[in-house]
């Protein structure tokens, strides 16, 4: 069935939404609802769109509902999880979105050392359960950010060189397919979907739970360190070189940032362009110190050291405060086979220019863990690159959204002839097909032909999309 126009959806029979409303368990919300607008936002306010309706699902029965429904009416069909995705992929004009934020569970078998995790459970959902017992699952660095995407995605964040992405911990999911059958991949059962489903985004199916690999880890030696942004081209050239060949336990991402104008941040520092690295070290607690005296005394005293024993979950939480659900976001992104020296001095120019005390541009390391796996192992392609960069223009007032768009649209064009070409999907907007296409590389073509055995009519087009081959 053809996608109908946003007039021909408004002349759904009544009676058949209805009787979608009744064969849920959850609660579907319509235009004119007063719950409507509420419902319908997602992390990024930049994203400003009206579905028809909004399933709000409790269960694998009320996805299937929800699928079928959305099929059989030709509606487009958007699918949600923490809302968190940069570009608003959570959500859709005139069509329905499949809400899972309310299918949450998450169940630690300690023995096991394996988390079930449902897919609209958020990263803190899934700290929180899995610290009880002094375990963790490697993905992301704010717990705001929902489970579901960022698994599909990927998963890069603060423990990915020691245990890998999300992905790579990711044992088996459980899927509702386009034509509403009910399926589980793993290594097993549909190997290729789990295959595709391992950084293929959300083309495949609406995935309702999560099998993941736990790992000990209850308290890291973790936090900020900054130095004044004149140091900015030293600190870079010296971390890009001095990561790498470290232990895999130790880690960190480089960042320009603005110091927050609020305590418990030093008066001094506040609105102060800096540059700094967050540090990650998951080795033995002993000796941490001796770990981090050399980088303490590289550049002589940081001028703020935050960096200490703390609750893994203190470190996924420390930029929650900061990036509250309902601000104004644009991101940029690209992977990075080496950072040249040719490229610094662009770093700084636009690194050292932020537009808002909320933007900045972080580097992640892929090295370690994740970079000893074959780019053929998962549909995520980029295990042979060193870096991903972020650039993101953030505020909380509307009226600056040209202002970091142009920021990080310029930052971005000027580095991006250094880069190796692709992005990972998780920090892009809508950027189009040939974006797409080179973020996936060698595995495209085979990403399309899975598509096109799972997906054949493209419901699940609303992502950074595969179209069936």
């Amino acid at each position: 069935m053809t996608l109908q126009t946003a007039t021909e959806m408004r002349e759904l029979p009544e009676a058949d939404v209805q009787a979608f409303a009744q064969s849920l368990r959850g609660q579907l919300i319509r235009r004119g609802d007063p719950d409507y607008d509420e419902a319908r936002k997602v992390y990024n306010a930049m994203i400003d769109k009206h579905p028809l309706m909004i399933a709000r699902c409790v269960d694998v029965a009320d996805v299937i509902e929800s699928v079928n429904f959305a099929r059989e009416h030709g509606l487009l069909l958007a699918v949600r999880s923490g809302g968190h995705n940069g570009a608003g992929l959570g959500v859709c004009d005139d069509g329905l979105v499949i809400d899972l934020s309310e299918m949450n569970s998450v169940r630690v078998d300690p023995e096991a050392r394996t988390a079930r995790v449902e897919a609209g459970a958020t990263l803190g959902d899934v700290d929180h359960a899995t610290h009880a017992f002094g375990l963790a699952t490697p993905s992301g660095t704010v717990s705001l950010t929902g489970i579901g995407g960022i698994t599909l995605g990927g998963g890069l964040g603060h423990l990915t060189r020691r245990f890998g992405l999300a992905i790579d911990n990711l044992l088996e999911a459980d899927v509702v397919l386009a034509d509403g059958r009910f399926v589980t991949a793993n290594a097993q059962q549909n190997s290729d979907l789990f295959w595709a489903l391992r950084g293929g985004g959300g083309n495949f199916g609406v995935v309702t739970s999560f099998l993941f690999r736990l790992h000990p880890v209850s308290t890291v030696y973790a936090g900020p360190m900054l130095w004044d942004a004149d140091k900015a081209g030293d600190v870079l050239r010296w971390f890009r070189d001095f990561l790498p060949p470290q232990p895999d336990d130790l880690s960190g991402f480089f960042a320009f940032l603005k110091v927050p104008p609020a305590e418990p941040f030093p008066e001094e520092l506040h609105n102060k362009t800096m540059c700094g690295v967050i540090w990650t070290y998951t080795g033995p607690m002993e000796q941490a110190d001796a770990t981090f005296a050399p980088i303490r005394a590289q550049f002589g005293p940081p001028a703020l050291d935050w960096v200490g024993p703390m609750p893994l979950p203190v470190l996924q939480q420390l930029f929650d405060a900061l990036y509250p659900p309902g601000l104004q976001w644009y991101w940029k992104a690209d992977f990075f086979n080496d950072i040249p020296d040719e490229a610094i001095p662009t770093e700084i120019e636009y690194g050292t220019k932020l537009p808002t005390f909320l933007s900045g541009s972080h580097i992640y390391a892929i090295s370690g863990a994740a970079n000893r796996i074959p780019k053929d192992t998962t549909a995520w392609s980029y295990r042979d690159a060193k870096w991903v960069q972020v650039i993101v223009g953030v505020s909380p007032d509307p009226a600056d959204k040209d202002r970091i768009t142009k920021w990080a649209r310029e930052y971005w064009e000027a580095l991006h002839p250094y880069s190796a070409g692709g992005s990972y999907i998780n920090f892009m907007m809508e950027e189009g097909a040939e974006r797409i296409r080179a973020t996936y590389r060698d595995n495209y073509d085979r990403l399309a032909a899975i598509k096109a055995k799972y997906d054949p009519a493209n419901l699940f087009r609303v992502n950074q999309n595969i179209p069936p081959r």
